[in-house]
């Protein structure tokens, strides 16, 4: 019984702390927003299942990563087995006024971009990705990512400037 409360305990403090960086990297990993949602509760079904194993060598953002991109990568395994190549319309939402609407459009692109980009990269890259824009520092995403902080910091940076250099030739296209 006190295992299920540390666990529930420890579940609480995650999803409190981590629950943001959770939803984003549901809308990074999968474009569809039905299927980000359903992405998005096996993390937390993950997250709460794994706990029950947690014994503290790590720290808790350690664990909830590892735990978070594991799931979302079989998710990406999983979609690719099945890929129909159907795509689902999302249903529309009450429009902002005009005056705000081209920044939001602009922003939601610019977002929506970056997601996309970042979904094509493979596993561990789109790991690493999504961990250094969380600002996590290069150790802690060593930790999760099982490299050596200098080899994410090379990799963060070829990433940076593959980034820069499919935007730009986007924008010039």
């Amino acid at each position: 019984m006190t295992q299920t409360r540390d666990q529930d305990a420890h579940y609480r403090e995650a999803a409190k702390v981590f629950g943001p960086a959770l939803q984003r990297l549901a809308r990074a990993t999968e474009a569809n927003a039905e299927r980000q949602r359903d992405l998005l509760q096996d993390m937390h079904v993950a997250l709460w299942r794994s706990l029950s194993r947690f014994d503290g060598r790590c720290s808790l953002s350690t664990w909830v990563y590892r735990v978070a991109h594991n799931t979302a990568a079989s998710h990406v395994d999983r979609e690719r087995r099945r890929n129909t190549g159907a795509v689902a319309l999302d249903d529309a939402g009450d429009l902002p006024d005009s005056e705000s609407l081209s920044q939001i459009v602009e922003r939601s692109d610019a977002l929506e971009r970056l997601n996309g980009w970042i979904r094509g990269l493979k596993t561990a890259d789109r790991q690493i990705m999504t961990l250094y824009l969380e600002d996590l520092p290069a150790s802690d995403i060593a930790e999760i990512a099982g490299l050596s902080p200098g080899a994410v910091a090379t990799r963060i940076s070829r990433l940076k400037h593959q980034l820069s250099k499919d935007f730009q030739e986007q924008t010039h296209a």
